[in-house]
This record gives structure tokens, C-alpha cells and sequence, in this order.
């Protein structure tokens, strides 16, 4: 789990022997594990072992360590990066050591004051003012045309047909903002019913808000259903963020990362196989849920987006 070549890097970083080592359920791009020295001191390894993020781990953990130094002080709870590795040249695979944040992840609960506090945790990301020169790239769509394609398990074919054929159209303006750009409870870290951590920041951008509200929409949809969906964005607007007036510029951006989440050419949605991605949700709390239930819920939010 732990290489002898990364276990002296990061006793290096450290200063201490890494005594015990414990795999944390995390995304399907990254092996995770908690490092604990013989003093008692945490701190999380990330590395990247599945393209094609491994492809591009030195652009991605490069970004995420300078995103986690620019939010020290901004009152957004993310971790501090310890050292990085970013081709894998010391330890074997492309690696960022960084501080442990309390508590873990929680996918059971989608009532209003668990969504008021992760509209407001997502508010606060987008009300981060970069220093010149420090702002992050412009985002990248997820919903190419490789995934244009009615999914073999789609209960109304017609509703994807026409997603597609909205995203032809050129993207509407909007105001950028600090985006984390992957978003979505899986991500956010609760101590109770308080959040003490927002973590996953290699794919901060510069973008719509829309976008950022899109994604955790289309999570908590197959999480927990459309009105959870719903919820969250008037929750997001009630404390003040602002969001496209316009309904086919919301609407648009709401599909785009629908259709994100679609199979790539390789089968694998969200970047993981079902299996992998059940086993996530197992390990957050929600052993009830399966990608089929998952599936339908999101197409129901594409059917009320769409007004079908």
C-alpha cells in the first residue's frame, strides 16, 4: 500500500517514522492513505495511479498545492500542502503529502441545514479574489461530444437527444469566479453537523458559478432525488450568490455537467466503474444506493431541466 521508497519521502517531509498506514475512502482517481508518525502527527498522501490522471499528475497536483496555499486565510477549510512529488520521481507514483482535516465524509443526510451549510461553504469558494496573477485557468468542459451518446440504460432516450443538441450552442457569458470546480458532497468533509473540510482541489478553475452549483445539483440529485437538487441552488441564491438570470443560461450550464457525467468511451462514469463508484457510497454511509437508482434520479433532473 505504503512503497519503501514513499514511506522515506515522507518520513523526510515529516520528521518522525510513519508508524501506521490506513487506506481513506476517496475518489476514483487517487489512492489515499493516512500517514500517522510515531508521535501521533496525521497527514494525507494523495497519488495519482489511474489514467489518465497519472498522465497529468505534475499539472494537476502542481495546481492543487498552489490552490491550497492561496486559500490559507480565506476562511475556506482546505488542507496545507506538506510536499509534492510530482512526477513520482522519489516515490513511484506522482504523490502530494498534506495536513489531515477533521471529521469525513457524510452522504446520508441532505436536510436543510446540511444543505444551507454546503450552499454557503460553496459561496464562500466563489467569493475567493485570487491576487493578480494568481488566478486559476479557465475551466474545461467534462461534457465532450465522445460522450454524446443515448446510454444503453436511459428510461427517455429523447431527453438526451436533446441535452445534446442544446450543447451545440456556444456557451452564454457569464462572470467568472474562483471555482473548485468538482464540487459535490463526496468532497466535503463534516464534523457533526458542522463542515471542517473541503478537499479534491486539483481542478480549480476560473468559470461560471453555475457550473460549481451544477455539479453538486447533479450529485445531489442521484444522491438524494431532484428536490435536493433544487434545493441547494435556491439555497445557494438565498444566501446570496448570484447565478445566470437567464433560464436557458442556467439551464445550459446544468446540462453540460449532466451530460459530463455520462459514460466515456471507456464505460466508466464520474471517471470510475459502477462497482468502484458503489463501493464510495458504501463506504460514505450509503450502503442503500446503487448506480441504477443513481441513474434514474439524475435523468430526472435532466427531464425537469429540460421541462419535459
Amino acid at each position: 500500500m505504503l512503497t519503501d521508497a514513499a514511506r522515506s519521502w515522507a518520513e523526510e517531509v515529516l520528521g518522525a517514522r510513519v508508524a501506521h498506514v490506513a487506506a481513506l475512502s476517496g475518489g476514483v482517481a487517487s489512492r489515499m492513505l493516512l500517514l500517522t508518525t510515531v508521535r501521533g502527527e496525521e497527514a494525507v498522501l494523495r497519488q495519482l495511479v489511474e489514467d489518465p490522471w497519472r498522465r497529468h499528475a505534475e499539472a494537476l497536483l502542481s495546481r492543487e498545492r498552489d490552490v491550497q496555499a492561496l486559500l490559507a486565510g480565506t476562511g475556506v477549510p482546505a488542507p496545507r500542502t506538506l510536499a509534492l512529488d510530482a512526477t513520482g520521481e522519489r516515490t513511484g507514483d506522482p504523490g502530494l503529502l498534506m495536513t489531515r482535516l477533521p471529521g469525513a465524509v457524510d452522504l446520508r443526510a441532505a436536510g436543510p441545514s446540511r444543505l444551507t451549510a454546503l450552499a454557503a461553504l460553496l459561496l464562500a469558494v466563489h467569493r475567493v479574489e485570487p491576487a493578480p496573477g494568481s488566478r486559476p485557468r479557465e475551466y474545461q468542459s467534462w461534457a465532450g461530444e465522445a460522450k454524446w451518446h443515448v446510454p444503453p440504460w436511459a428510461e427517455d432516450p429523447a431527453l438526451y437527444v436533446e441535452a445534446f443538441e442544446r450543447l451545440r450552442s456556444p456557451a452564454p457569458s457569464y462572470a467568472p469566479v474562483f471555482l473548485h470546480r468538482d464540487f459535490h458532497p463526496a468532497n466535503v468533509l463534516w464534523s457533526g453537523d458542522r463542515v471542517s473540510g473541503l478537499v479534491d482541489w486539483v481542478e480549480t478553475s476560473t468559470g461560471p458559478a453555475d457550473l460549481d452549483v451544477a455539479h453538486c445539483a447533479s450529485h445531489l440529485a442521484g444522491l438524494h432525488g431532484v428536490q435536493a437538487a433544487r434545493t441547494f441552488r435556491r439555497l445557494y441564491v438565498d444566501q446570496g450568490g448570484v447565478l445566470a438570470h437567464d433560464p436557458d443560461a442556467a439551464a445550459y450550464w446544468q446540462l453540460l455537467d449532466l451530460v459530463a457525467m455520462l459514460p466515456d468511451p471507456l464505460g466508466r462514469e464520474g471517471g470510475g466503474t459502477p462497482e468502484t463508484v458503489e463501493r464510495l457510497w458504501r463506504d460514505a454511509g450509503r450502503p442503500d444506493l446503487d448506480v441504477r437508482t443513481a441513474r434514474s434520479r439524475r435523468e430526472g433532473l435532466l427531464r425537469a431541466v429540460l421541462g419535459a
